[in-house]
């Protein structure tokens, strides 16, 4: 268990569900104030702060889309309204369809740069000047793909490593502050995402993963909050990839 989190105010995006869902559950569990940001399940963000609430935890849903700058505006405004700060930003929300070359158009390639690179560049500028500074904590979402794209994920693969590079240069950035910046990227984790994924190539990916088993969101929520408690101060411009040792 990651101590050092009870009462943190920690801004989850994408948290509706999935691996996003399972960090808020996590950050719940240790005390954490939660806020899960979606984009348009509000079905499932309202039931998940429901849960928390009621099993004894703090926890609000606020819709956002984070390819839009005033939505990303009217949710940090949203939390430090609710709690007075900000101390852990999660930034998990993103989009991820492939397509093949000579299938792609400038619409395709924009609508993924913009949630999964330009969404975490403009959700750390707005969020900074309210984050704890020293002791924030950024944790973004990367992918194993960045690092061995499959053919049809290039765009996509392509936005997860420039996650990683402005995971780096943030954390040099933000060091002087005492805000760490770090990410997390997993391979293929069985959420509702990858149904399809792992219909297709489950006994592959098992195949090649020495642990011999599908990732859980648990599995990466683990990672998150360790990233974000004190333990892990000593850690900055870091990607950590979770993908059960895929060779």
């Amino acid at each position: 268990m990651s101590g050092g989190l009870q009462d943190k105010v920690v801004l989850v995006t994408g948290g509706s569900r999935g691996i996003g869902a399972a960090i808020a559950r996590r950050f719940a569990s240790l005390g954490s104030r939660v806020v899960v940001a979606y984009r348009s399940d509000r079905e499932a963000a309202e039931k998940l702060a429901g849960d928390l609430v009621n099993a004894g935890g703090h926890c609000i849903a606020v819709q956002a889309d984070i390819a839009n700058p005033d939505d990303i505006r009217t949710l940090v405004a949203s939390v430090v309204e609710r709690f007075g700060r900000i101390d852990v930003l999660v930034n998990c929300a993103a989009v991820g369809p492939y397509r093949p070359l000579g299938q792609m158009d400038a619409s395709f390639i924009r609508s993924i740069l913009e949630t999964n690179v330009m969404g975490i560049v403009l959700m750390t500028e707005e969020v900074l000047p309210h984050l704890a500074s020293p002791g924030g904590r950024i944790i973004n979402f990367s992918s194993a793909l960045a690092f061995r794209p499959i053919p049809t994920s290039s765009v996509y693969s392509a936005s997860k490593a420039a996650v990683v590079t402005l995971t780096h240069a943030f954390a040099k950035e933000l060091g002087p502050k005492g805000i760490t910046v770090n990410a997390v990227a997993p391979g293929v984790i069985e959420t509702d995402l990858t149904t399809k994924i792992l219909a297709e190539r489950g006994e592959q990916i098992l195949a090649m993963t020495p642990l011999a088993r599908i990732g859980k969101p648990d599995d990466i929520a683990g990672i998150v909050t360790f990233l974000a408690s004190p333990d892990a101060g000593w850690i900055t411009g870091r990607t950590i990839i979770a993908d059960g040792g895929v060779t």
